[in-house]
């Protein structure tokens, strides 16, 4: 951290080693985050594995000041993420919708066609990142098909079924999630930020 930086008033004990304090990196406005989270798992769906990755972003997002709004388990199935994806868009309700699973090779694995089929605009720096970040930890990071993009006011986020994979591609993202959501909202503070 530069010295030009303003520190963040921080609460004892509430800095994990390392990290900015929680919603330290709202910038100005304060504007605590909110999310959803939609795992896709056939087998967590039919309750035959719990699910792990939704529970690990809720408590990554939590760590950072921010809610958590919804939480979902679907099947691998396109018509059904499309329909939820539309319909938590439109609620107003979130800021960030985060998928967790179903982006791989399988032939169930159909979350980014379902994601592509309900985003008005393409934001891939996000997923080129992740999937730069990735490479340097599995070269399997060559097979994600992960998307991210903008549906309304609300960003979409494709991330791996792992809990571990899922908890590592949120957090290289998370220092830009701040700033993002405050262009969607055309929030006057997002110009400070640039």
């Amino acid at each position: 951290m530069t010295p030009s930086i303003r520190p963040t008033p921080v609460l004892p004990g509430t800095e994990p080693p390392g990290r900015r304090a929680p919603g330290a990196s709202a910038g100005q406005s304060g504007k605590r985050i909110r999310f959803g989270i939609l795992t896709l798992s056939d087998r967590s769906s039919r309750g035959e594995r719990a699910d792990a990755s939704g529970p690990a972003l809720a408590n990554l997002i939590q760590g950072e000041g921010w809610s958590v709004v919804k939480q979902e388990v679907l099947p691998d199935d396109e018509p059904s993420i499309r329909e939820l994806l539309i319909s938590w868009t439109g609620s107003g309700e979130m800021d960030v919708i985060l998928t967790t699973g179903g982006t791989g090779f399988s032939p169930r694995d159909v979350t980014p066609e379902a994601t592509r089929a309900v985003i008005e605009r393409d934001a891939p720096g996000l997923a080129e990142a992740m999937r730069a970040a990735s490479l340097k930890v599995t070269p399997h990071a060559m097979l994600s098909r992960i998307v991210t993009g903008i549906r309304g006011k609300t960003l979409i986020v494709n991330l791996p079924g792992s809990p571990k994979g899922a908890v590592e591609n949120l957090q290289v993202i998370i220092p830009v999630l701040p700033h993002a959501v405050q262009l969607l909202h055309e929030d006057p503070a997002s110009e400070s930020t640039h």
